[in-house]
């Protein structure tokens, strides 16, 4: 009985969207899950997928919380 956990942050490309939609977090799990059924031959019905939305204030990058490293990228030149 494969596991599979989808992280993902609750950021989208329209700044108003705090949340991926019902049918965004569907097309994910019938994805993954046939993703294993290709790949591994693990059957649909026992397969379950966890998404987790993470908030942005729980996750950080190049060693900082995000808003900081943003902050910074937008300050500093690359």
């Amino acid at each position: 009985m494969p596991i599979v956990t989808i992280q993902i942050t609750r950021e989208g490309s329209d700044p108003a969207r705090e949340a991926a939609t019902a049918e965004e977090k569907a097309a994910l799990i019938r994805g993954a899950s046939q993703l294993l059924l290709d790949v591994l031959g693990k059957p649909l019905d026992a397969t379950f997928v966890v998404i987790e939305e993470v908030p942005m204030e729980n996750w950080g990058v190049g060693g900082l919380p995000v808003a900081e490293y943003r902050r910074r990228r937008r300050i500093e030149p690359e």
